[in-house]
Formats: structure tokens, C-alpha cells, sequence
């Protein structure tokens, strides 16, 4: 069976000199895009890739249109996977040093494309680096493969649909940012500060403890309340850009709650039209 969520590091170690496994290396700063590579370079688990958030894993930017992270098209990215050796078939482990925040775009990703195995390394790189788990410094290669995309657009959630939501409640909204920008106190990011009106706010960063991810059965007391009846796919997350949203998607389905939807272009898209409410208070 494949792994399609999180993997532990005792599971991701004895697959090490499998050729079916891929791994990818997502670190990743946005107050220094070049960071995670240099850390990629100095050391990184053995055989690992490197995918940059900008470079690999998002889209052609459109100032005053798109998100600061588009996704890329699927032929793009389809293009991409295949360079990086990644065939129907594998099985792909991504990881970053940020509790998977970064590497679960990647991962989501990967389920848009309809490519299922695919799972976040637990704890990440500090947790394998401190059990002392094999790594290199240098760059890494693999034979490039054929991976032919097998799209999922019910992954994703527009603009429209989420603005017509808000009148409607057919879908629950949910923003996966820390509180403070989700109330607008905080915003270093956009230049406009609040929230999509009707969402409410799930920060990503409760999903973890320690760096890893709380057991399903937490996850599931966590997310219950917050869903309550609705079919997963009414759930719909966002965030800044596209990112940290994914994360909230990944802890949901690993809890065996159902899979999420996520809205791409998140809060930094959303701000682009001037029409589109702002609201900044708890609603």
C-alpha cells in the first residue's frame, strides 16, 4: 500500500536505496528565498531533489492578478515531476524544516495532478537530522521519467465560488493563517490586512506538536467541531498564498476525516479586486 499522507522516519529510512522512491527537499524561507537551497546543498537525506517554492511549485506571477504563489499549469508541472524522475508508479516523501508547512504544497500538489503516493516525512529535516539519519551535501539526480497528469480540479476552489459562499453558506471557509492576520492585526505579508468575510480561522500550526503531527485521533477532536455535518468537500481552505492552506488539507485527511478543497490563490488573490469584501472582525 502506498503512504498518502505522513510517513515516519523509521518507515522513510529502509526505502533509502529503493529506485521507486523519490524524495523531495521543500525548505523553504520567505524572508530569504535562496535558504533552502543552500541548506539543501550543505546536507539534505540521501538521494533528495530540491523543489523551490518559487521556482518549481508555482506558476508565472501576474502583479495585481494572481496569487504570490499561482500554481503552476499542469503541463508545466507535469514537465517538471517527469525531470525529476517521477513515473506514475513512484513513490514520493517530501519534507522541509517548518513542520511540513512548505512541503505539504508540494504534496497537495501532487494529489491535484492525481498522483496519490505521496506523503509528508514526519518531523521533517530536524527530526531526521537528530536521530541521525543519512545524509549529503552536494546536488542530486535522477533519471528522468515519464508522469502523465490525471487532474483532480475538485481539489480546488475559485474566487467566484468562494465569494458566492458567502452569502450562501454552502461551503465552510476556513483560514489556515495565525489569528492575528486572520483578524488583520498583523499583516506583514499583503498590503491589504483581514479575512475572506464568513471564514473562519483553523492556523495551521495547531496540527502539530513538537514539530510533528498530532495523532488522527487528536486531529479528528480538533477538526470535528469545526466541520461539524458538512461532506469534506464543502470544506474549503485558504491562507496567504496557497501554501499553509495545504497543510490544514494534509492534517484532515490524515485524520480520516475526508479530503478538503483548497482555494490557490488564497488571501493575496483575493485582495487583488477591489469588489471583494474584507472583513477584519470575529464573525
Amino acid at each position: 500500500m502506498p503512504y498518502t499522507t505522513i510517513i515516519s522516519t523509521e518507515e522513510m529510512v529502509a526505502h533509502l536505496d529503493d529506485p521507486n522512491w523519490a524524495v523531495i527537499d521543500c525548505r523553504f524561507s520567505l524572508q530569504d528565498t535562496e535558504q533552502g537551497r543552500r541548506a539543501y546543498r550543505e546536507a539534505h537525506i540521501v538521494g533528495a531533489l530540491y523543489a523551490h517554492l518559487d521556482e518549481d511549485l508555482s506558476g508565472a506571477l501576474e502583479p495585481g492578478k494572481t496569487s504570490r504563489h499561482p500554481l503552476p499549469t499542469m503541463d508545466e508541472f507535469e514537465q517538471t515531476l517527469s525531470q525529476w524522475g517521477i513515473s506514475d508508479e513512484t513513490q514520493v516523501v517530501v519534507y522541509d524544516d517548518w513542520g511540513g508547512a512548505i512541503a505539504a504544497r508540494l504534496w497537495w500538489m501532487l494529489r491535484w495532478m492525481g498522483h496519490e503516493a505521496v506523503a509528508v516525512l514526519d518531523g521533517g529535516w530536524p527530526s531526521w537530522k537528530g536521530e541521525e539519519r543519512p545524509v549529503r551535501g552536494g546536488e542530486e539526480r535522477r533519471e528522468p521519467a515519464k508522469f502523465t497528469a490525471r487532474p483532480r480540479p475538485e481539489l480546488l476552489a475559485d474566487a467566484e465560488e468562494v465569494a458566492g459562499s458567502i452569502a450562501s453558506g454552502n461551503l465552510l471557509i476556513v483560514d489556515a493563517r495565525a489569528p492575528e492576520r486572520y483578524y488583520g492585526q498583523n499583516e506583514t505579508n499583503d498590503p491589504v490586512a483581514g479575512h475572506i468575510p464568513s471564514a473562519v480561522n483553523h492556523f495551521y500550526a495547531n496540527n502539530l506538536h513538537e514539530g510533528r503531527f498530532l495523532p488522527p485521533e487528536d486531529l479528528k477532536r480538533l477538526y470535528g467541531p469545526l466541520i461539524g455535518a458538512r461532506p469534506s468537500q464543502q470544506v474549503v481552505f485558504y491562507c496567504g498564498s496557497g501554501v499553509t492552506a495545504t497543510h490544514n488539507a494534509l492534517a484532515m485527511l490524515y485524520a480520516g476525516i475526508g479530503e478538503a478543497r483548497v482555494y490557490p490563490g488564497s488571501w493575496s488573490e483575493w485582495i487583488t479586486n477591489p469588489e471583494r469584501p474584507v472583513a477584519k472582525d470575529k464573525e
